[in-house]
C-alpha cells in the first residue's frame, strides 16, 4: 500500500480496511475476484473492526463488576438452573417486549455471573446495557441529589435498553432508597427492560427498604411483566474452596440435587417482619 492511499484511508477513518488491504489485494489477485467481490470483502473488514470497537465501548459503558460470559458458567454445578431458559433470555426477545427479569436465590449460586454474562451477550447483539449493584444505585442518587445532579444521574438509569441491578437483599438500605428504586422502576415500566437479582425472598423487601408501601409499589410494577427465576443450592464459591482444600486423590463430594422453581404468580406483598439480615 502506498503512502497516498494509506493517508486517504486514515483521513476517512477506514482503519479496519487499511489493516487488511494488503492481504485482500493478494487474495483478489490469487482468486481472480471481481471488483465487486473485492469491494465487498474490504468493506466487511471495516464493518467487523467497527463492530468490535463498538462492543468494547459499550462494555466499558456498562461498567460490569467483572466481564463474564455465559460460556464460562459452570452449568453442571447447579443443574436446577436451566441453561436453555437463560440462553432464551440471551436472544433479547424480552427486551423487545419490554419485559423484566428477577433472579432470586441465595448468595453464591451464580446470579451475578449469569446476569453479567447475559449483559455481555446482549451488548454483542447491539443493545445498550448498564450494570450496577443496588448499593451503587443508592450511592449514585444520594450523592448526585446532594450535588443538584439528580436528573443527570437518573438519565444513566433510564436510557439503557437493559438495566441490571444486582445484589439486592445483602443488607438493609439507607433511608430514601425505596424512593430512588421506585422512580427507576416506575419510569422504565413498559418502556425498557430491567434485570434484578435478590438474595432474599420478596416478602423481605419491605424491611430491607424500610418502607413496606414503597416496596409493594415497586414489586407491583416490576413483576407485572417479569419472568422470575427462583432457585436454591449451595454456594459455588464455597464449593470450589472445599474442593481446592482437599488432596488431589480425594473423591469429590456430591453437590446434591437442586430444584429450580420458575414462578410467574403475583408476588406476596412485603411485610415488616422478616428473617435476620445476612
Amino acid at each position: 500500500m502506498n503512502e497516498s492511499l494509506s493517508f486517504t484511508l486514515k483521513t476517512l477513518r477506514l482503519s479496519g480496511l487499511a489493516e487488511t488491504l494488503d492481504i485482500r489485494l493478494q487474495e483478489a489477485g490469487g482468486n481472480h475476484l471481481t471488483h465487486a467481490e473485492f469491494l465487498e470483502l474490504i468493506l466487511q473488514d471495516e464493518l467487523l473492526v467497527r463492530k468490535e470497537r463498538q462492543i468494547a465501548r459499550r462494555v466499558k459503558s456498562a461498567a460490569f463488576r467483572e466481564l463474564k460470559s455465559l460460556e464460562e458458567f459452570d452449568w453442571s454445578f447447579n443443574p436446577a438452573i436451566k441453561k436453555s431458559e437463560v440462553y432464551d433470555l440471551a436472544t433479547g426477545r424480552f427486551i423487545e417486549q419490554h419485559r423484566d427479569v428477577l433472579f432470586c436465590a441465595p448468595p453464591g449460586t451464580g446470579k451475578s455471573h449469569i446476569v453479567q454474562g447475559l449483559g455481555y451477550q446482549l451488548i454483542k447483539q447491539g443493545y445498550h446495557v448498564h450494570y450496577r449493584s443496588i448499593f451503587d444505585v443508592v450511592r449514585d442518587l444520594l450523592h448526585d441529589e446532594a450535588m443538584d445532579g439528580h436528573d443527570r444521574v437518573m438519565s444513566r438509569y433510564l436510557k439503557p435498553d437493559l438495566l441490571i441491578i444486582d445484589d439486592f437483599g445483602m443488607k438493609q438500605l439507607p433511608k430514601r432508597s425505596g424512593e430512588f428504586l421506585f422512580e427507576i422502576v416506575m419510569r422504565r415500566y413498559e418502556t425498557r427492560s430491567t434485570i434484578m437479582t435478590s438474595n432474599r425472598p420478596l416478602e423481605d423487601w419491605g424491611k430491607l427498604l424500610g418502607d413496606v408501601a414503597t416496596a409493594t409499589a415497586i414489586l407491583d410494577r416490576f413483576l407485572h411483566h417479569a419472568e422470575i427465576f427462583s432457585f436454591g443450592g449451595k454456594s459455588y464459591r464455597l464449593g470450589n474452596r472445599r474442593s481446592d482444600s482437599k488432596p488431589a486423590t480425594a473423591k469429590k463430594a456430591p453437590t446434591g440435587s437442586r430444584k429450580r422453581k420458575k414462578n410467574s404468580k403475583p408476588a406476596k406483598a412485603p411485610t415488616g417482619s422478616s428473617a435476620e439480615e445476612n
